[in-house]
């Protein structure tokens, strides 16, 4: 069944009123990619009545009020993205389209949305239940951060949204547990993964930096952004305070990672896999012709590339669905209308990563001073693609399907580190799961780019690279790579994408397209780079382009040298 997103809904289901209702800068779609989704339904198999009300009309009353009041909490989301990465360009022009809005057009998601809709339901309910703000753009911006549209320091957000909590990360427990304690009249606030504002610090929690500290003083920032990012792990990291003016942001240690088998029941919720029919009259909604055919294998990265914020979210530790959970999902796509024998994607953040673990923090936490897979795959990481190579084999046997892709991002350099099973998964991808082209995510050659970046040397790609062609060969298909390429990141110049350019010619023996001008993500290690043009791990001074032109000449120095840039 569908969460109701209607009075007429709830009446049918012969509730009176509901305990949470949920708010989602997304169209609401019945899926475990969409977050919303899945704490709702996570919400009511524990027997909560939940309501969702997507995209709300921000002019009058007629979406915020249609459904009532919820009797513990309102919960509210920009949806799978930042709003401000949803609506502008990383040359800050105002996308047209939107993946996740019927029809198409990005009309219905406000800048800053999860300030707009927290500000929304204060509006039209003065005196009302707590508000929780949750989701990557609230995760992201819990403490004091800096935002590229505004090219300044913002307040932690549950400051600027007037809200009563955050839920940071995955918050399937902390939400769980937030509806517990609310239902029983208890205090959340020792909850893990929980923000909430007070008029004290908590006592044995780290204290940062202000937010005025920060906001005047760039190394203070570069010293504060350290201690959070290094308090991310639920085994290691200890509760943080942050005073703004006369009050402080408390944020309690992270959430302990789910289970398998909490993964597992997550993933196996009755999802309908489609778009609310109050939603889907008002056009197509193109992001349900991917995910409605696609499985989540895995959550997790510990990637750490500086520019990416999956890791602060989801975790840096891999915490993979069973096998049998991940074959249930695949054999009711098979029975869903409209499946023509075709799964899109097998994958994750990283696909490759499915099955792997460290040794190591699975027990003791995350290693400080240490990290998986830079500048090399460390000892102690299970790097081996035989789980997803077996796991491959059994989907693509199930009776109906015909082809089974894998569209995530892989990483090169565990592939090629995977001494056992590497050259396998190479000829598994290349004969069965490859629509004619591999994406890998280079990002960039120069060794000092790549190095600010956090990604592997390109003696990895160009080996990679080498056993695919070879494979490709020997199995008599033309198929090849894309290459995913980033420009202006900071220490990036106009000289090394000329570089890249004669690199792609030369080695890689391509003309790259996908080429993206860098957008400072909020906190991450390169959004701090770009902001306080500072090598935070060096504290030496970062050359960092910021102005909007040059960036689109660094671009154009490799998708076009004659300086029209592809569109």
């Amino acid at each position: 069944m569908f969460i109701p997103t209607t009075k007429e809904e709830i009446k049918k289901l012969g509730w009176k009123e509901l305990d949470v209702i949920l708010i989602s800068g997304d169209t609401y779609i019945d899926s475990s990619y969409n977050g919303a989704a899945i704490i709702g339904k996570l919400l009511m198999k524990y027997g909560y009545k939940v309501g969702i009300i997507a995209q709300p009309d921000l002019k009058s009353d007629k979406d915020i009020t249609r459904l009532g009041e919820p009797k513990l909490f309102w919960g509210v989301t920009s949806g799978c993205v930042d709003s401000m990465v949803a609506n502008f360009t990383a040359t800050k022009k105002r996308r047209r389209s939107d993946d996740f809005t019927p029809g198409g057009l990005n009309t219905k998601r406000p800048d800053r949305a999860v300030i707009v809709y927290s500000n929304l339901i204060r509006h039209h309910f003065k005196k009302t239940k707590p508000i929780v703000l949750g989701g990557v753009e609230a995760s992201l911006r819990r403490i004091a951060h800096y935002d590229y549209w505004d090219d300044k320091i913002r307040k932690p957000i549950l400051l600027d949204a007037k809200a009563d909590f955050l839920v940071y990360g995955m918050g399937e427990k902390p939400v769980l547990e937030l509806a517990e304690k609310l239902s029983k009249n208890e205090t959340p606030l020792e909850i893990r993964g929980l923000c909430y504002i007070s008029k004290e610090p908590k006592e044995k929690f780290l204290l940062l930096s202000s937010f005025e500290e920060v906001a005047a003083d760039k190394k203070k920032l570069i010293e504060m952004f350290h201690t959070f990012y290094n308090n991310n792990d639920s085994l290691t990291a200890r509760g943080l305070n942050q005073k703004c003016a006369d009050r402080y942001v408390i944020q309690n240690p992270p959430a302990h990672q789910n289970t398998q088998e909490e993964l597992d029941t997550i993933y196996d919720l009755d999802y309908e896999r489609d778009v609310h029919p109050f939603y889907i009259k008002d056009g197509k909604v193109k992001a349900l012709e991917t995910i409605r055919f696609s499985i989540t294998t895995h959550r997790g990265c510990f990637g750490e590339c500086n520019f990416c914020s999956i890791g602060v979210h989801q975790g840096e530790n891999i915490v993979s669905r069973s096998e049998a959970s991940i074959l249930r999902e695949a054999e009711i796509l098979t029975g869903l209308p409209g499946f023509k024998g075709y799964i899109h994607d097998v994958g994750g953040p990283t696909a490759n990563m499915f099955g792997m673990h460290c040794k190591v923090k699975k027990h003791t936490g995350l290693c400080i001073n240490k990290n998986c897979a830079f500048p090399q795959t460390c000892n102690e990481l299970n790097v081996s693609h035989e789980p997803q190579i077996k796991l491959l084999k059994k989907i693509r046997k199930l009776d109906g399907v015909k082809k089974v892709f894998v569209a995530s991002g892989l990483r090169y350099d565990l592939i090629i580190d995977d001494k056992k099973f590497g050259n396998e998964y190479i000829q598994e991808l290349a004969a069965h799961h490859v629509s004619g082209q591999i994406k890998v995510a280079p990002e960039h050659t120069d060794k000092n780019v790549l190095k600010l970046m956090r990604k592997p040397d390109t003696k990895y790609l160009e080996e990679f690279k080498k056993r695919f062609d070879k494979t490709n060969k020997q199995i008599g298909k033309k198929q090849f790579l894309t290459y995913y390429l980033i420009a202006a990141h900071p220490g990036c110049s106009e000289n090394d994408m000329k570089k890249l350019k004669k690199y792609a010619t030369e080695e890689l023996h391509t003309n790259p397209e996908q080429v993206q001008i860098f957008t400072p993500l909020p906190s991450t290690y390169s959004a701090l780079m770009y902001y306080t043009e500072i090598d935070p791990f060096t504290g030496n001074r970062l050359f960092v382009e910021k102005e909007i032109g040059k960036k689109e000449r660094q671009k154009r120095a490799v998708v076009n040298e004659k300086g029209e840039g592809r569109k």
